[in-house]
Formats: structure tokens, C-alpha cells, sequence
């Protein structure tokens, strides 16, 4: 049931359609633990990739792609990937998309602990507030979700107010690209809203296509017959390609502490929006569970930005390197590390010497 303002002033319960009947609350929980699972293994993941970039960069041998804890570290992501995708199919998109706070605040544990990262007063209280925010997203969300099936998707795909959103989409999605490309501008606003429109169809396919495997897997009608659950795989891959592509060039554009909390705000954003639109997840939830539903989102964001702001960079034993302090060098210049790196490290710039071979140390 569902709460609806009646005639008379007050709110009362009323039934939903049929396509949003509520969910049962095991399902639910079984999304979110799924979703909070798949994110903790992505921040393990990250870090793993992290440490295996310093370990190799201080080392200098096999590069790091050779290294057995790097691939690893690929496999977590993409097990992590996986559940994220799989909690699509069990939970509401608004609900599984903010989320993604998890593993912003595992990665921040994980990088204190064992990578011996400074711990910072702004990661405390970006750590207090992002927890907080949790709690209140998983409180109030909508504890309903639609039934995803090949019929509920090809109307969605016919309402008028997301053909009218589409349309809006498109035509600022190629104002923004007509910027980036052909006037050259390369503000980190436009590239993330890039990002977060592409971001916007992948939650859309993402939960068609997570959804229609589910309800087929757990014994409802068929679903992987109907011609449209490929249309959406494939808009599903095509669009999680651009974007990444996308985020990629932001990351070798800008800092990657500005990168992470703009991306998961309009991520957060788009997924919720897709949510409203597509799926009507919000249909009849009275108005105070979505004022603190929007305040779990924003004490997210401002926790993620206070987490991922300036990380400290891991100690080193050397800050650099004097190369006429090696044997056979002739080579005077100093080689420091990059002032701006990525999140999970870089490998040694290479050291270009005129003659002589120099002992490496371990």
C-alpha cells in the first residue's frame, strides 16, 4: 500500500497500479545488502590496483599488468560490478545508485588501514555524514519497485513524459559535445554532465535488462524472448562504453579528487531522475519520506566530497630521486612524483641516462 492525499486533507493508503505493486521487504533488504556487498568489493578492488601501482613503482620490475594481485584486484571489480548490476534487479535504481557512497567510504577505510594513508579530521566527519546519509536513503526510499518486464518496458519507452525528457537529453547532450569538441572546451562540468547523461540511459537499460533476467529466473514468464530485452543489452553496453570512455578523459584532464564526488553526484542525480521518469519509483510516496530521502542524498554528497578531497599521498621513503648519487650516471636533474596522479597510483616515470648501468633497489 501507499500513502495519497485524499480530497478531504489527509493521507491515506491507497493501492498502486499494478505494475508497482510493492515489493516483498526480503526482496529489498536482499538489494541493498547485494548493492552495499558489490561496492565494498569495488573499493577492495581499487586499492588492491593502488598498491600494486606504488608496490611496482618502487620496485621497478615486471610491469604491473604482469602482477598476479593486480589481476586480482580486476577480478574483485568485476565480481563488484556484477552484484551492482544483479541489485538492479531486486531494488529500486533511486535507492541502488546512491549507494555507490559505500564504496567511497570503504575506500577511505581501506586506504587509512592498510595503506597507511593520513587520516584527516574531513574524512571523520565526511565518513559521519555519509553513513548518516545512508541510513536515511535505505529508511526512506521507495520500498516499492516495478515488476521489470518486457510489456512494462515498451510502455515506459512510449510515455510521453520521458519521450519529452529523452528529447531534452538529446539536444543538450550534443549542445555539451559540440562544446567539448568543437569549441575545445574542456571544463570539468562539462565532461562529468557528459558522463551523468550517458549515465542516465545505462541506469535505464541496466535495470531493463537486470530486471527482465530476474523476473525470468525466478519463475515468472520468459522475459529473454521478447525482441526489446536485447535492444536494451545493447543499449546497455553502448552506453556504458561512452561513458567511460568520457570519464577516462576526465580523469587524464582533471584531479581525480575533483573527478569522484562530482561523478557520483551527477550519477546520483541522473539515476534518481531516470528512476522518477521511467520506472515512476516515487508514485505516491508521501512528501516527508521524500524530503528525507533528499537529505540522505545530499549529507552523501557533501560526506563524499569531504572524503575524496585532497587524499594525502602514501608516505614514501624517498620523495626523490638524485641520480648523480648513482654510480655511472652523468644525468644532474631530480625526479619527483607527478604532482597530480590517479587515485590508484602511477608507475615511475622512466629514467633516461646517458650511459652505465645503476644498481635498483628493492
Amino acid at each position: 500500500m501507499m500513502s495519497n492525499w485524499s480530497s478531504e486533507g489527509r493521507w491515506e493508503n491507497v493501492s498502486p497500479p499494478a505494475a508497482l505493486r510493492d515489493t516483498s521487504y526480503g526482496t529489498y533488504i536482499q538489494g541493498i545488502i547485494i548493492a552495499i556487498c558489490g561496492n565494498i568489493l569495488i573499493s577492495v578492488s581499487l586499492n588492491i590496483q593502488k598498491y600494486t601501482h606504488i608496490r611496482q613503482s618502487q620496485r621497478g620490475t615486471k610491469p604491473y599488468y604482469k602482477s598476479v594481485l593486480w589481476w586480482c584486484g580486476i577480478s574483485l571489480m568485476g565480481l563488484g560490478e556484477l552484484g551492482n548490476f544483479a541489485a538492479y534487479g531486486f531494488a529500486p535504481a533511486s535507492l541502488i545508485a546512491p549507494l555507490g557512497c559505500v564504496s567511497v567510504i570503504a575506500s577511505g577505510i581501506i586506504s587509512v588501514v592498510f595503506l597507511k594513508e593520513s587520516l584527516r579530521a574531513s574524512d571523520l566527519l565526511g565518513g559521519a555524514l555519509a553513513v548518516t546519509g545512508t541510513f536515511l536513503l535505505v529508511t526512506f526510499a521507495p520500498h516499492f519497485a516495478p515488476h521489470v518486464t518486457a510489456n512494462m518496458v515498451e510502455r515506459s519507452l512510449t510515455n510521453w513524459e520521458f519521450l519529452a525528457y529523452l528529447l531534452v537529453e538529446v539536444v543538450v547532450f550534443c549542445i555539451l559535445l559540440y562544446l567539448y569538441k568543437c569549441r575545445n572546451m574542456k571544463h570539468i562540468v562539462i565532461v562529468m554532465l557528459l558522463v551523468a547523461l550517458l549515465a542516465s540511459v545505462t541506469v535505464i537499460s541496466v535495470k531493463a535488462v537486470s530486471g527482465m533476467i530476474t523476473e525470468s529466473i525466478l519463475g515468472n514468464y520468459l522475459q529473454l524472448t521478447y525482441p526489446i530485452f536485447y535492444v536494451m543489452f545493447a543499449v546497455m553496453v553502448a552506453s556504458c562504453a561512452f561513458q567511460i570512455k568520457f570519464l577516462n578523459q576526465a580523469m587524464k584532464m582533471f584531479d581525480a579528487t575533483e573527478v569522484v564526488p562530482i561523478n557520483y553526484v551527477f550519477f546520483t542525480a541522473s539515476a534518481i531522475l531516470a528512476g522518477i521518469l521511467f520506472y515512476q519509483e516515487f508514485f505516491g510516496v508521501s512528501p516527508i519520506h521524500i524530503f528525507f530521502f533528499v537529505i540522505g542524498c545530499l549529507l552523501s554528497f557533501v560526506g563524499v566530497f569531504l572524503i575524496a578531497r585532497t587524499r594525502p599521498k602514501i608516505k614514501m621513503d624517498r620523495v626523490f630521486i638524485s641520480m648523480g648519487q648513482i654510480p655511472g650516471k652523468r644525468c644532474t636533474d631530480k625526479v619527483q612524483p607527478e604532482a597530480k596522479s590517479s587515485p590508484y597510483g602511477s608507475l615511475a616515470a622512466k629514467l633516461m641516462c646517458n650511459s652505465g648501468t645503476g644498481t635498483e633497489e628493492s
